[in-house]
Order: structure tokens, then C-alpha cells, then sequence
């Protein structure tokens, strides 16, 4: 009885072995194509909300962000500029399509809009760049615009977030701007125009908000030094600053 039994019962377990795969693979078969969507998201950043004094007067700076898209393909917008003595003495906006080329880069392509001011005229320019993270966690912003009459410029910036606690940051910033050709009705001569060295420290209330102090250097160059010195402005000059920085 026993031997008939497992007979019977090693039988039923071949069967069974050699149907379920014929039956799983129809089920493969039948199940639904996986759909690979890239999620819309979106992220606005106000890097810079400053009053800068220096000995020649003071002034407020602004530098500010938003991007929506997803992981690969996003819009970028970037606006920075600043007020002095209750006037606009310099403001821009760019627009970028921006994609991910590769871990931490992405390549950008748009446009560039330098407003008009009491005396200085409107710009635009063409700009291709890269932006992301350098070794070290470095933050790089560097573009190359191409303008209307030959015109030509390159900005480069970099920065790093140093942890000095929990909510304690160090954020040093170095940024360089030159240009091709001079252009006087914007006070710029041709070269390195100008370069500057930024030392803030932020205190992060919470993540997305933080006020900063810092002291910032600024050195002008080449024909834009010249330039400054004939309408008796300086050619370098040290800033200090009180500020804020917030995203959302």
C-alpha cells in the first residue's frame, strides 16, 4: 500500500513540475508593459537676499533660482542683480533647458537678458554651460554667452558648504566675469573684467531658511578698472554683508 501510495504521489509531482512553468510563463506574458514616467517636480531658491555696505556706499543684492522638471530634463530660470541709492543699477534673467549628462552635471542651453538701467542699455545673449557638483562637492556654475555685434562673455562660479555643526555653515564663493570685447555703454572693458571672493557664514533656523553674515572682496580689472577710476568709482573694494537665504 505504501509503494502504491508513493507511486502515486512521486507521479502527481512530476506532472505538477512540468505544467507550472508552461502556466507561469503564459502569466509573464500577460502581465502589463511597465511604464517608466519621469515625475514633474519643481523647486524654488532664493540663494541670496543681501544689504552689502562697503566705504563707497551700500547696496542690495539679490540671487535667486526655480527649476521644474524631473530627474533628466528640467527648465531652469536664474535671475540675480542689485539696488543702490533706490535704483536698479543691474539686474538680468536667464532661461535654460537643462539635462542631465551625467552623476551630478547637467548641460544647460537658454538665453540671457540684461536689463536696461538709467545708464546702462539692455543685452541679450545666447548661453551654453554645465552645472553640478565638481570633486569635493564643489558647487560650479560656468557659461558662455554669445551676443548680438560679436559679443561674448564667460561667467564662471564656485562655491562649497562647509559644516561647521548642525547648523552652522561655511560658504565660500568665488566668481569670475569676462568678456570678449569691450562694451563702455556698460562700463565693461575686454578680459577678465572683474573677479570676487565671498566668506559667509549662515546659521540654518531650519533647513530652508537662514540668515548670514559674511565679507565680501571685489576687484575689477583690465579696461572695466579703468572704466570705474574715470567715473570715480573704485576698482576693488571690501563689503561687508547681512543676509538671507531660503528655498521652498
Amino acid at each position: 500500500m505504501n509503494s502504491k501510495l508513493l507511486m502515486t504521489t512521486s507521479v502527481m509531482l512530476l506532472s505538477a513540475s512540468a505544467i507550472l512553468p508552461v502556466h507561469a510563463e503564459d502569466a509573464i506574458h500577460h502581465w502589463p508593459v511597465a511604464v517608466h514616467e519621469e515625475p514633474l517636480m519643481s523647486k524654488w531658491m532664493l540663494d541670496r537676499l543681501e544689504h552689502r555696505d562697503g566705504s563707497h556706499g551700500d547696496s542690495t543684492y539679490w540671487e535667486a533660482q526655480a527649476w521644474i522638471g524631473g530627474d533628466i530634463n528640467k527648465l531652469w530660470l536664474k535671475t540675480e542683480g542689485s539696488r543702490a541709492n533706490g535704483e536698479t543699477d543691474d539686474a538680468e534673467l536667464e532661461a535654460y533647458y537643462s539635462r542631465a549628462v551625467a552623476a551630478f552635471w547637467d548641460a544647460q542651453f537658454g538665453a540671457r537678458h540684461d536689463f536696461s538701467t538709467a545708464d546702462m542699455p539692455s543685452r541679450n545673449w545666447l548661453g551654453v554651460g554645465f552645472k553640478g557638483l565638481a570633486p569635493y562637492m564643489f558647487e560650479v556654475d560656468a557659461t558662455a554667452y554669445v551676443g548680438n555685434n560679436g559679443r561674448t562673455a564667460l561667467r564662471f562660479k564656485g562655491e562649497y558648504d562647509l559644516l561647521l555643526t548642525q547648523r552652522w555653515v561655511f560658504m565660500p564663493e568665488l566668481e569670475l566675469n569676462a568678456y570678449g570685447k569691450a562694451d563702455a555703454e556698460r562700463h565693461l572693458g575686454s578680459g577678465l573684467a572683474d573677479a570676487s571672493l565671498t566668506l559667509r557664514v549662515r546659521y540654518e533656523i531650519r533647513r530652508e531658511l537662514a540668515p548670514y553674515l559674511g565679507v565680501m572682496w571685489t576687484q575689477k580689472y583690465g579696461g572695466t578698472a579703468d572704466i570705474a577710476r574715470d567715473a570715480g568709482a573704485p576698482a576693488s573694494e571690501a563689503l561687508y554683508i547681512a543676509g538671507i537665504r531660503a528655498w521652498w
